[in-house]
């Protein structure tokens, strides 16, 4: 038999704040107070110590014994050869069954410096990543990578293993089946979220402002995406929180509220009913809106994008500055509002009868 719980406040959506290549910034809301920091610490630690992604173990240079020497030709030792390499960022693909595999891959090149590549750049040739790894089963996110400049005409096999794996780990604790004799083993960093913050900002859920909004800002050096990070992360919290599971002696139902529906329909009809100039726009929105005759929210979500560029002064800066204003509200323009009653040609009598109806139930 079930026990019956009351409701939780949950989020519908994951909205995408500001967002670049490697970093977004994400918006969950509303959470009941204190869900906020339990959600949000849990997923900043799972995605700073449990994600996984490639990294080079070692290195097998020809004619190169150890790491403590000078190579001919190049102008780099290889301890300097090393660090560069441990710049080297890999980016597993999912379709590929061989790339994602637990075991190391070793990935082959024969590296052939001609005199003619020397000369074409100016006495130096710079060999970078892409020239060692180019045909690896991975994908190659900084193929730039300067790994040598060489000086001299050479042609030299270069065998580097790769692995997936989580974290840091130093080279002395790789453990590497049948090691040669002239492999150099590295340290290898896995991880592949730079930075993970996360704020917690007071949201409104009807009368009530103490409820949770979670701002999650996802760094990552591109072996995933931020997006990819989020997902995985909550993948893993959720496989570790079922290992409890299997200690449940009541299932637990979760009270939806009482009429939820119109609950979630007052809810809109509030926001529908605000005044234009309560919901902050610039004064040269604010002012286009009202010379347009909208002065309630629920005239300017009813009208398309199209006819309000339009409307006289009104531009691309402003109807962003709507649209994004809106999307805050968890609404659009074009909304189709006919569930509620509400079209272009009732609109202000509709809000005008439920503000009336509103201040009437205030003063009873």
């Amino acid at each position: 038999m079930a026990v019956v719980y009351g409701k939780f406040e949950l989020p519908t959506k994951i909205k995408i704040g500001e967002s670049s290549k490697n970093f977004v910034r994400f918006i969950a809301e509303p959470f009941e107070k204190g869900f906020g920091h339990t959600i949000g610490n849990a997923l900043r630690r799972i995605m700073l110590t449990s994600l996984e992604a490639p990294s080079i173990l070692s290195i097998k240079m020809e004619g190169v014994p150890h790491e403590y020497m000078a190579i001919e030709g190049i102008i780099e030792d290889m301890t300097h050869i090393i660090l560069n390499l441990k710049g080297a960022l890999l980016r597993r693909l999912p379709s590929d069954e061989e790339a994602g595999s637990r075991g190391f891959k070793i990935v082959t090149k024969v590296l052939d410096v001609t005199q003619d590549m020397i000369e074409k750049n100016g006495g130096q040739y710079a060999v970078t990543l892409k020239d060692l790894m180019g045909n690896s089963p991975f994908e190659i996110v900084n193929p730039e990578l300067k790994i040598f400049i060489a000086t001299k005409p050479m042609v030299r096999r270069v065998d580097i293993k790769v692995a997936i794996g989580r974290g840091y780990v130093p080279s002395e604790r790789h453990q590497i089946v049948d090691k040669l004799a002239e492999e150099i083993v590295i340290d290898s960093a896995f991880s592949p979220v730079r930075h993970v913050n996360y704020f917690i900002e007071n949201t409104r859920v009807g009368q009530d402002t103490d409820y949770d909004r979670l701002v999650l800002e996802v760094t990552t050096d591109g072996r995933v995406k931020p997006e990819e990070a989020l997902t995985f992360a909550t993948q893993i919290g959720v496989l570790h929180f079922q290992v409890f599971d299997q200690l449940k002696m009541h299932s637990l139902s979760f009270d939806k509220g009482e009429s939820e529906a119109n609950t979630d329909k007052d809810a809109l009809m509030q926001k529908l009913a605000l005044k234009i100039n309560e919901i902050e726009l610039s004064v040269r929105s604010t002012n286009c809106l009202s010379g347009a005759g909208i002065d309630t929210i629920a005239e300017l979500v009813i009208m398309p994008e199209s006819e309000m560029l339009k409307f006289r002064n009104f531009g691309k800066k402003s109807l962003n500055e709507i649209k994004a204003k809106l999307e805050e509200m968890n609404l659009s323009l074009g909304m189709e509002l006919s569930k509620m009653g509400i079209n272009r040609d009732n609109v202000k009598e509709v809000i005008q009868d439920y503000l009336t109806l509103k201040a009437g139930a205030e003063t009873v």
